[in-house]
């Protein structure tokens, strides 16, 4: 293994891919109606909806690095409808209300699709769906019981990728899409600026307190915002309320990319339709094509390091959805 990853390099290639604009560091006293710990996903759709909803309010987002440079901008770039985790899990979690969890799923991945239009965000959005690959007899067994997507035996699976070790696929061809997870990040950013939203980069928090009922003090090394409403959209890092902070358990997964395919290697492949793939495994396995035909590989190994802890020695490679540490 040491020696097929000699001439790879310890990059983030989503970010090397598309750098973002560059937001100044928040300085001085402040008032908002709402301000925003983080810039990943999860904060820049909050101040995006909020400005959207109310034009007039006052959004602060306070980033304590760069946007999206955690998971973020280092996720594999599946966008999935599924609000569950999976139909087999949501079925027997909540078997009385999956049907409605499925729709309400369905629909949000097409507002999302829809509102990148709106917003002018380059994402590179393929709605090409994913495409559930078995290894092994067992796995055959489970995709026959699915009822999702379409079933594909070991011919008709290797017609689509050719793997000689699948055995059979299931191909949900509507609920889920790929993404650049950078553009994705930085396109959201750049619509929030455009709205109205205050973003600030290298901006971390260092504390919150409530000075009156309603208003809540938030602070960093060179400022301080007083708002009325915080959102706290800190993924994986130490939870900024003591309440909060054992609800949270890092994980790391890692890939690896290629460097783009040729057409005589694409074209021995296969793989015309580009879907999302990935097995049946608990700690699963996915890959992915970019636009210009890289193969992203990643998964399987969960890595915990005790303490909690996010730590720079850590941070190389790229992972699936949200899972640069993942929180489980």
């Amino acid at each position: 293994m040491t020696v097929a990853l000699a001439g790879s390099e310890h990059r983030v290639f989503w970010l090397d891919d598309a750098p973002g604009e560059s937001y100044r560091q928040l300085e001085g006293s402040h008032t908002a109606d709402l301000t925003v710990v983080g810039g990943g996903y999860c904060g820049l759709w909050t101040a995006v909806l909020a400005k959207r909803r109310d034009p007039g309010a006052r959004v602060v987002l306070l980033e304590a690095e760069t946007i999206g440079w955690a998971a973020s901008g280092r996720n594999g770039g599946f966008v999935e409808a599924s609000l569950t985790h999976g139909e087999e899990n949501g079925r027997s979690r909540w078997p009385d209300e999956y049907d409605t969890l499925a729709r309400l799923g369905s629909a949000n991945l097409d507002a999302m699709e829809r509102d990148l239009v709106e917003l002018g965000i380059h994402a590179e959005l393929e709605r090409t769906g994913v495409l559930s690959v078995a290894y092994e007899p067992h796995q055959v067994r489970w995709l026959e019981e699915m009822s999702e997507g379409e079933l594909l035996d070991e011919r008709a699976v290797q017609a689509e990728i050719s793997s000689p070790i699948y055995r059979a696929g299931r191909w949900v061809k509507e609920d889920s899409a790929l993404v650049h997870p950078a553009r994705l990040a930085h396109g959201l950013a750049l619509a929030a600026a455009k709205l109205g939203v205050e973003v600030h980069e290298h901006s971390a928090v260092t504390s919150l307190r409530s000075v009156r009922r309603g208003t809540v003090d938030v602070r960093t090394a060179r400022g301080l915002v007083r708002s009325k409403q915080v959102a706290l959209a800190t993924n994986v890092f130490r939870p900024l309320l003591r309440r909060t902070r054992l609800m949270t358990v890092p994980v790391y997964d890692y890939v690896l990319m290629t460097e783009p395919l040729s057409d005589a290697q694409m074209a021995e492949i296969g793989w015309q339709h580009r879907q999302g793939v990935g097995d049946l495994a608990n700690q699963f396995h996915y890959s992915r094509l970019t636009r210009d035909n890289r193969i992203l590989y990643g998964g399987y190994d969960a890595i915990y390091h005790p303490g909690r802890k996010v730590r720079p020695s850590t941070r190389t490679g790229t992972s699936r959805s949200g899972a640069w540490p993942r929180t489980s």
